[in-house]
């Protein structure tokens, strides 16, 4: 593990306290979390971004959908 030094603000660190005293952990601890939980959600922003264009250039047909929507069982209605 590495130390890194960091610049934040006043605010940000008293509410970063709170939380790691009602947790029971640690600065560092929590940080290393909420950096790990940043990478996750960067990168499944990345996925839906690549999702979305790949939809773009190949939209689905209607008779791909079709298939499908007909197999669903909606049940008694």
């Amino acid at each position: 593990m590495r130390t890194v030094q960091m610049t934040l603000d006043d605010e940000l660190i008293e509410q970063v306290d709170q939380v790691v005293k009602t947790i029971k952990t640690t600065r560092s601890a929590f940080t290393r979390d909420a950096l790990r939980l940043a990478l996750k959600q960067f990168q499944t922003l990345e996925l839906e971004k690549k999702h979305r264009k790949g939809y773009e250039q190949f939209p689905v047909n209607n008779e791909e959908v079709q298939v499908w929507e007909d197999e669903q069982a909606w049940g008694d209605l």
